[in-house]
């Protein structure tokens, strides 16, 4: 029986999965202040969330809507806590997120050795 890879998740889902994570995360930072007075507070919380979430389960609350996961290129599972910080801390700047490779990987999936997929 032949290994079967599943499919890169497409641009369009991995957008819409970010944006679901974004809005959650500036919801979450505004319960404790306004944006204006704490401007890093949401992308702080962005990072705890994607370096917790990707590393212990591989996805976020917007994956999950989306149907995508993001997993180890080695292995095929989580991340682990470290490599999902490292991604996420890349991805921030969000141009990161837009160089991609052949197989659909921005610099952050290749710094934390990542791929996402679609469940």
């Amino acid at each position: 029986m032949e290994n079967v890879r599943p499919a890169p998740a497409t641009l369009a889902r991995r957008f819409g999965a970010l944006l679901i994570d974004w809005i959650s995360c500036l919801l979450i930072a505004g319960a404790f202040a306004k944006p204006v007075d704490e401007p890093w507070l949401a992308p702080g919380v962005f990072v705890v969330v994607y370096a917790l979430f990707l590393g212990f389960f591989g996805q976020t609350l917007g994956m999950r809507l989306f149907r995508i996961r993001c997993v180890s290129m080695n292995t095929g599972g989580p991340l682990g806590v470290p490599r999902a910080l490292l991604r996420a801390i890349v991805m921030l700047p969000l141009v990161t997120a837009l160089i991609m490779d052949q197989n659909q990987r921005g610099l952050h999936d290749r710094a934390a050795g990542s791929v996402v997929q679609a469940v």
